[in-house]
């Protein structure tokens, strides 16, 4: 299950307070301040995880407190440090302030680490403040106060290829002859419901991450259907495989199909607008051959696609799937500037 929204609640640790006290021992009653500093409160960390892809955790824990430092002790001894907490959040995760909106960090790499509410220093004893002319000081300092924050996650899946097209494209089948996912797969729009990842294995040692999209429709970017709530998870992906049922059950003209996909992608974000778009053209086993090259051609001349950027396949029958994943990866190797091509 794809959980990709979280609120959480952190407070660090207060730091302890610094001792105040006079040694006193039988030989020497003048022995002086030995009043200890206070321990340092523990921190609350996030920290990125490769093996995990979903804040589903957040949903059963959502708030994340460190210990207190502990107060100085006699006999110079320094209290106890508090407990420090480590929260962990998959790759692609960014985090916000949920009082002032800031974004705090996008985090993108494995191990990644943001401190979000550092822990109090703890105070000093009264044997730092011993001077030639105050040998016997009774002032101590306390220890800083504790940091309480909330914050919010929003996921962004990391992918190379994001899959998009309206419901019923075929997109799910696609995935799932790519990939080892299991996609829901149905004869009625909106199957998928939630993002899907996949792992398409190419000849030498090379791999792609696919996300499947639920299907977008005509006003998706201002809030219509499912796909605007995660049309931001293919914001990261270096290239769009847009998929084209050349054989709408609604009758609809693909060519136009396409034209409203593009649209909705660049109403959304410009940048995910100009991504490279590979155009698959899907279901072509249900157009009889010698039809085939006509239609596919025709369309290609009308939305101005080269050679290089499409594709006709069946992920019914596997037709084209091996042309269409090595045309993505040389789309995807075009990008080597992405941070995250590195994460295995």
């Amino acid at each position: 299950m794809l959980v990709d929204r979280a609120q959480i609640m952190v407070r660090s640790g207060k730091g302890g307070n610094g001792a105040s006290h006079m040694r006193h021992e039988k030989s020497n009653p003048k022995a002086g301040p030995d009043g200890g500093d206070g321990g340092d409160g523990g921190t609350i960390t996030i920290v990125t995880d490769a093996h995990l892809d979903t804040l589903l955790a957040f949903r059963y824990q959502r708030h994340f407190f460190a210990t207190d430092g502990e107060k100085g002790l006699s006999k110079s001894c320094h209290g106890a440090n508090g407990q420090s907490v480590i929260v962990r959040v998959p790759c692609g995760t960014l985090v916000f302030d949920d009082t002032t909106g800031e974004l705090l960090c996008d985090m993108v790499l494995p191990d990644q680490e943001l401190v979000v509410a550092k822990g109090g220093k703890g105070g000093l004893g009264n044997e730092n403040f011993k001077t030639s002319t105050h040998q016997s000081p009774a002032e101590f300092t306390p220890g800083e106060p504790a940091i309480e924050r909330m914050l919010r996650f929003e996921l962004k899946l990391i992918a190379d290829v994001g899959l998009v097209g309206l419901p019923n494209a075929g997109k799910s089948t696609m995935l799932c002859a790519l990939t080892r996912a299991e996609a829901k797969i149905g004869a009625y729009p909106f199957t998928t419901l939630s993002p899907q990842l996949g792992i398409a294995e190419l000849p030498g040692d090379r791999r792609l991450v696919f996300a499947d999209l639920p299907g977008l429709i005509e006003g998706a970017s201002e809030g219509a259907g499912l796909g605007y709530e995660f049309l931001r998870h293919i914001e990261r992906t270096r290239v769009i495989l847009h998929l084209v049922d050349m054989v709408p059950d609604d009758g609809s003209d693909p060519i136009a199909n396409v034209e409203l996909i593009r649209n909705e992608l660049a109403v959304f974000s410009a940048e995910l607008g100009s991504k490279p778009e590979l155009l698959v053209l899907n279901k072509v086993d249900l157009i009889p051959e010698a039809e085939r090259a006509k239609k596919v051609m025709k369309m290609c001349n009308a939305l101005r696609v080269p050679a290089a950027r499409r594709v006709v396949v069946s992920g019914a029958t596997g037709e084209g799937l091996r042309d269409m994943l090595e045309a993505c990866w040389k789309l995807a190797e075009h990008d080597v500037a992405a941070p995250w091509r590195a994460i295995s």
